[in-house]
């Protein structure tokens, strides 16, 4: 049986959610970034060591990182891209002489993870993020006018984000952009609506097969370096696993999984297993994939989310929603790990006290120590009942 490390992701020094909040959450691990350092350049040594050091300080240990981003002129292999690839290898090396072994990472075009409401009111009185694709194409089509996006819709659906957009007020229209463009979270990295477009217009004639020529290059480059410094990496899969802004999609479902592994095959290419990016189609069968590709998961988000329709869906409570989260439990203990697998309640609820404080979206404190404790819960009863 594997044995699942429970961890924390945090944001650092400046995040409202300390380490000494993390320690009485029960989290042994952290997951975090240098999230200070500009993307492109090189992580210094001295850095991550500093960062190690003041989490070992609080009886805590670094167990992933998250992430050290993919400059966006690597992904579209345009610009000084072979500059900020080896760039990524010496920091790789950096990495390796500190001793981190698991770097999750992800390969998702213009933007990390989208959603269109950030404090979606929940049955309960908390609020939960959320994603509605007749929302989103509101802002596709109408605001920020995106050249084609009428044709990638369902005539159903372009007459809703009409509706919608029509009774949208200045204050929701700026809302709604600032909550898709924002950028990255925990980084000082924003987009406005021109540099949005910009963004976008970059993969214009990139699809998803050229796309996957430059993951494959770039794995090409990185990886006999992280295998040289002992680093697992684990590529996050795209959230939302749709096709959205005429954006190139490669990890979204099982097959997409087994072409990503076939692009370089080696232990340490592997994956990040998110539940919540997984879990929002439908047609996934998480268990199965864990099964599948055991040997490549090196590091696992736990969360869970709802669909209320075709492409829409809603952050739900971490064991309740589409995804089984018993059996996904079950299946990653059964795995046979030589070494301890990590996991993180991703995203939480925004409640409680949470709600009038300052938060990164998804990453409040209660909400994320209620998950991991019902997570951690369901893992003691599964162990017990297999004792």
């Amino acid at each position: 049986m594997s044995k699942l490390e429970q961890t924390w992701r945090w944001y650092g020094p400046d995040d409202p959610v300390t380490l000494n909040h993390v320690r009485q959450a029960g989290a042994t691990g952290i997951v975090t970034a240098l999230h200070h350092i500009p993307i492109g350049e090189v992580w210094p040594l001295e850095e991550i060591e500093k960062r190690k050091s003041i989490i070992e300080a609080s009886g805590l240990r670094w167990s992933v990182i998250e992430s050290l981003p993919v400059h966006e002129d690597v992904k579209t292999q345009t610009g000084d891209f072979q500059v900020y690839i080896d760039r990524y290898k010496a920091s790789l090396e950096n990495i390796g002489k500190c001793g981190l072994q698991i770097l999750c990472y992800n390969f998702m075009p213009a933007l990390d993870w989208t959603r269109t409401s950030l404090n979606e009111p929940f049955s309960d009185g908390s609020t939960a993020l959320k994603f509605d694709i007749q929302l989103f194409a509101a802002f596709d089509i109408h605001i920020l006018q995106r050249t084609g996006a009428d044709r990638e819709y369902s005539q159903e659906i372009i007459e809703q984000a009409g509706i919608l957009y029509k009774n949208m007020s200045p204050n929701d229209i700026e809302e709604l952009t600032s909550t898709i463009v924002a950028g990255l979270p925990g980084t000082d990295q924003h987009f406005g609506l021109p540099e949005f477009r910009n963004a976008i217009e970059k993969y214009r004639g990139i699809d998803e097969h050229k796309y996957r020529d430059h993951v494959k290059y770039f794995l090409e480059q990185v990886i006999p370096v992280a295998r040289a410094n002992g680093i697992k990496m684990a590529i996050h899969p795209d959230d939302p696993p749709y096709d959205i802004l005429g954006l190139p999609r490669i990890i979204s479902d099982e097959q997409d999984v087994r072409d990503f592994l076939s692009l370089y095959p080696d232990q340490h290419n592997g994956l990040t297993f998110c539940t919540g990016s997984f879990g929002a189609r439908l047609e996934n069968e998480l268990p199965d994939m864990i099964e599948e590709f055991a040997e490549s998961i090196h590091f696992v988000h736990l969360r869970n989310v709802s669909n209320s329709g075709p492409k829409t869906f809603v952050e739900d409570n971490h064991l309740e929603g589409n995804t089984d989260m018993y059996e996904v439990i079950k299946k990653l203990i059964d795995m046979k790990k030589d070494h301890d697998l990590p996991y993180r309640p991703d995203h939480g609820h925004r409640m409680l006290d949470d709600l009038s404080k300052k938060v990164n979206p998804g990453y409040s404190a209660i909400g994320r120590l209620r998950g991991l404790a019902e997570l951690r819960g369901l893992e003691l009863g599964i162990r017990r009942s297999q004792s």
